[in-house]
């Protein structure tokens, strides 16, 4: 079997480009990161221009102060507090961890179990060494964001230049469009050209639905904790399972760590009711939140969406976990429009 010319120029051309677009890798995810900021936007810039008639870079200019002004109130307003929470917090870890380590040595002595031999599951269960694990693992998850955009200061930089670049994505879509879609053959070109608005459409409902359900979460752990008596971190504790929220799957058990071993330091009948407290709000995100805001406008298979996660947080991190899921239910737009659809007809006019 001979391999032609052209066949190993074209392997060629595609090993050097593969590494190429890795020494890029930085400049893809913040052009990745621009892509999801725009389309989450899109629909404020788009009513402003038709509705209210707008220009659109003045539309989109309307659109990043606001937003700026927005986070820098809100803040402003509850950023003291959700420090202060969170230092207390974690000032108070090692105790909690030791309360929780007593604990577990009583039931183990009521169960039975003679002193050597529960000082030895004792020394098993070793929460200490666990959540300094957890620690180091969180920490190395955050080290491999930080290091494809070089550092907290580059990571600061990076985020600026995707707010600038997403700027430009939505002032300059159309132009963006066509100046791509010329690259590719007839029909091809207008095939493609009509993707970029149900992928948009698609992303940015994914991102929208992410962000009002871990803020409509966040709201409900904080008032819950208070109504149950976690006054002191309720707050903080809120923004912690808010934040954690954004990421599928595993977001919302990261976030109810903490809250739980509060609970159990703080003894009585505490742990239960923020136990409750956390299953009945799981299930209101599972059979409500998410199907409402951010499946039926998705249309990805969760098994697709966990994958997603998972390649995202091995590959960039945790921002991986965040930006690469809304790409992949962009992807199945794609997929789905220029395949998958196109297949009935395909085999139609191969049986005529």
């Amino acid at each position: 079997m001979s391999i032609s010319l052209s066949s190993i120029a074209l392997i060629t051309i595609t090993f050097l480009l593969v590494i190429l677009l890795w020494q890029l890798k930085s400049l893809l995810v913040i052009l990745m990161i621009s892509a999801v900021l725009a389309a989450t936007l899109a629909p404020i810039v788009d009513y402003g221009e038709k509705k209210l008639r707008l220009p659109r870079w003045l539309g989109v200019i309307l659109t990043y102060l606001v937003i700026i002004s927005i986070l820098t109130v809100t803040g402003l307003l509850i950023g003291p507090t959700v420090v202060t929470q969170i230092e207390k917090l974690l000032q108070k870890f090692p105790s909690y961890l030791e309360i929780i380590n007593n604990l577990t040595r009583s039931l183990i002595m009521r169960a039975g179990i003679t002193e050597p031999e529960a000082l030895n599951l004792i020394n098993q269960l070793d929460l200490q060494a666990l959540v300094s694990w957890t620690a180091r693992y969180s920490q190395k998850l955050i080290l491999s964001s930080l290091d494809l955009t070089r550092g907290l200061v580059g990571s600061i930089f990076n985020l600026l230049l995707s707010i600038i670049f997403s700027a430009y994505m939505l002032s300059g879509s159309q132009t963006l469009i066509e100046d791509f879609v010329k690259l590719f053959p007839a029909p091809w070109d207008i095939r493609l050209a009509a993707q970029f608005s149900p992928v948009s459409d698609r992303m940015g409902r994914y991102i929208q639905g992410r962000l009002l359900v871990s803020l409509i979460l966040g709201i409900a752990v904080t008032i819950g904790l208070k109504i149950i008596g976690i006054t002191e971190f309720a707050l903080g504790l809120g923004v912690i399972a808010g934040f954690t929220n954004l990421i599928p799957f595993f977001g919302p058990v990261l976030g109810s760590i903490p809250a739980l071993i509060v609970a159990i330091a703080q003894g009585g009948l505490t742990f239960g009711w923020v136990l409750l407290l956390f299953v009945i709000i799981q299930n209101l995100e599972t059979y409500v939140l998410d199907p409402l805001l951010v499946g039926s406008s998705v249309k990805v298979q969760p098994l697709y969406q966990l994958l997603a996660v998972l390649g995202g947080v091995q590959v960039l991190g945790i921002i991986g976990a965040l930006i690469v899921p809304p790409w992949v239910a962009g992807a199945g737009v794609v997929l789905e429009n220029l395949y998958i659809k196109q297949k009935p007809s395909s085999l139609m006019t191969q049986d005529k």
